[in-house]
């Protein structure tokens, strides 16, 4: 069930998969991530996260400029902190934005799992 859908990014609940969902569209920008970060804790805050897997399709990101990847790392230690069961990344379908994900990852000693794809999405 999509519970937030804005034209910068979407976020569902799958209860089902036991699932949170958050797919971002493009390059968030400064101005959305006020909005962005109060609609993901009203998300995340209506399910019990030790029971859900924190899914982030990432398919649709764009590359971001060099001087915002200290961001792009700031955001994946704080989806690290949200205590969720497990978290998926999924791949972008940009090479570029795929490297400064997975680049951004190993800095951060990430926990979860960088994914080609998942089987359901929104």
């Amino acid at each position: 069930m999509i519970v937030v859908n804005k034209r910068k990014y979407k976020m569902a609940i799958d209860e089902n998969a036991k699932e949170i969902q958050v797919q971002v569209h493009g390059l968030m920008r400064e101005e959305d991530v006020e909005g962005y970060m109060i609609d993901l804790q009203e998300t995340i805050n209506k399910v019990s996260k030790p029971h859900y897997t924190f899914v982030v399709d990432a398919t649709h990101q764009t590359p971001v400029p060099s001087k915002v990847v200290p961001q792009l790392e700031q955001t994946m230690q704080f989806y690290s902190s949200l205590g969720f069961k497990d978290i998926l990344v999924v791949k972008p379908a940009s090479k570029i934005a795929q490297v400064q994900i997975r680049n951004a990852l190993q800095r951060i000693n990430f926990s979860g799992t960088f994914v080609e794809r998942v089987s359901h999405s929104f």
